[in-house]
């Protein structure tokens, strides 16, 4: 770009020497002679650059010229797809008549090759190639009619109205990804364009609301999957009129979404995915049947999840179309020692299961898990009431809420016999599960908790739970444990990399959290 500044900068996104910016400001800074612009980056941290003077940590004041303000979609396509000139003959000289005139043309066999290459494309990436506005009115439409799946993602485009003008060309398109552009969205009831071929939308860390996202989908009745990751999304309202025909949501890395929000999208008729992984999610409640939620996820990811207690998979068993579950690398599931005992436990708390952590539960394995559980938790049944005759059971509502499906795996195998009972599971996940609670001594406010974890789990595990829990970041917790067969006397948990179980933490201990 040249020195010469025009108003409408103010907003437009560049890139200079690889890093990417918003212009905020456009004139003369005295004393200095000449224009320059105030750019804010998107990395705060970037270093200088010749031409360059910094502002502040995040902000610079730059000269025009050393500024791209990007190219316009078409002639990225033309760069990136269009094949070089062909051999010496494509450009000969040719002779064509237009009216009665013979006119001499030069390269005509090569410009008919271009055109033919971009009217077959059908699927088109154009990630991190400074893509800033659609071009000329109509100019893609005419050229590449055919495209189905384009990814625009790391570009320069500035506002949801200028993809519009691009995807607006595009009637046949299917797959639309605008991630890591920061884009402003239009406010307001008004909207620009339809996307009717329209089914996959990728907007991550676009800086989006939950507002314009419902704003956005309007334009795409046909919409089927919608990937809103890393944009700080809290749920404000529930959907209408749009999102009725999304059968994938993805709102992983949004810390702002807690268990409460999820009844917003509980109704959407045809949802079948939903993707929470690394949300502020730490347990999850959903109302029986009767109340009138009608979830219907074929699958849940939920990886990594903030997992407090194992009562949370049996929530997970009142989705009655529930079939996959993926949650690796779940604090209450990652240990290798543990996998396999963790997957028997899963498999036996939600019945419907098909598929767990992208392995099929074959009819065996869920044989076995259901037996399993059927005997390890069989003398705490007797215990709470339960009777080999249905007739004479009278259980506990606290052993039924632990162990909603207890009852129909006895009704299944039959009630577990005494001599069943003698053996005991020692690698049950039950019986390393240590129940604690949770005091905070410098903030007497905060109510004491009462939570499950595992003894294997890591310090810095414990400190990241309760970092998504709290709000507070990592580094600033310190953590200790108090017990009461020591009283008067506190241990700090000093070394992250160690475990619960490596201090001796045991059931009933009380962790103080500080910050």
């Amino acid at each position: 770009m040249s020195d010469t500044l025009t108003a409408d900068v103010i907003g437009r996104r560049v890139e200079v020497n690889g890093e990417h910016a918003t212009v905020h400001f456009a004139g003369v800074v005295p004393p200095v002679a000449g224009p320059w612009l105030g750019v804010e980056w998107d990395n705060p941290e970037r270093g200088t650059t010749e031409g360059l003077c910094i502002l502040n940590a995040g902000g610079s004041f730059i000269r025009p010229n050393k500024v791209n303000f990007g190219t316009d979609f078409l002639t990225a396509i033309k760069n990136r797809y269009v094949l070089e000139d062909g051999p010496e003959e494509d450009r000969k000289e040719q002779i064509v008549t237009i009216g009665n005139k013979p006119v001499e043309t030069i390269g005509f066999d090569s410009i008919m090759k271009q055109q033919s290459q971009l009217s077959k494309l059908q699927e088109v990436s154009l990630r991190n190639c400074a893509v800033s506005c659609a071009g000329e009115k109509g100019g893609v439409a005419e050229a590449c009619p055919n495209i189905r799946k384009v990814d625009l993602s790391k570009n320069l485009l500035s506002s949801w109205d200028e993809v519009i003008h691009i995807a607006d060309q595009l009637r046949h398109l299917e797959v639309l990804n605008v991630s890591e552009n920061k884009l402003k969205f239009p406010s307001g009831s008004v909207l620009t364009g339809t996307l009717s071929a329209l089914k996959v939308l990728v907007l991550n860390q676009t800086g989006i609301t939950w507002a314009e996202v419902l704003r956005c989908v309007a334009g795409c009745p046909g919409l089927e999957e919608l990937y809103l990751e890393s944009n700080n999304i809290f749920i404000s309202e529930r959907p209408t009129d749009v999102l009725q025909t999304v059968k994938l949501l993805d709102l992983s890395s949004n810390q702002l979404i807690d268990e409460n929000q999820l009844y917003l999208i509980a109704h959407l008729p045809r949802l079948e995915q939903l993707i929470l992984s690394d949300t502020g999610i730490s347990s999850l409640h959903f109302p029986d049947a009767g109340i009138g939620i009608s979830m219907k996820h074929t699958a849940f990811h939920l990886f990594p999840f903030a997992v407090f207690q194992w009562s949370f998979f049996n929530e997970l068993e009142k989705l009655p179309s529930l079939r996959a579950l993926s949650c690796l690398r779940n604090p209450l599931t990652k240990e290798d020692k543990e996998a396999e005992t963790a997957r028997l436990l899963i498999i036996a708390s939600i019945g419907r299961l098909k598929t767990l952590n992208k392995c099929e539960i074959l009819p065996e394995e869920r044989r076995r898990a259901e037996l399993d559980y059927r005997k390890a938790f069989g003398n705490e049944w007797k215990q709470a009431g339960g009777h080999k005759d249905p007739e004479k059971n009278r259980l506990s509502e606290e052993f039924l809420t632990a162990h909603p499906r207890y009852q129909f795996l006895c009704l299944k195998y039959g009630a577990p016999e005494d001599w069943e009972l003698k053996t005991q599971q020692p690698l049950m996940l039950k019986n390393q599960l240590l129940t604690l609670k949770i005091k905070y001594p410098h903030q007497l406010d905060q109510k004491v908790l009462e939570k499950q974890l595992p003894g294997s789990m890591t310090i810095q595990k414990v400190k990241g739970l309760l970092s998504r829990l709290l709000k507070v970041p990592v580094s600033d917790l310190l953590l200790s444990y108090e017990s009461p067969k020591k009283p008067g006397r506190e241990i700090e948990l000093e070394n992250d990399l160690k475990s619960l179980q490596f201090y001796s933490v045991e059931n009933g201990d009380c962790l103080l959290v500080r910050w």
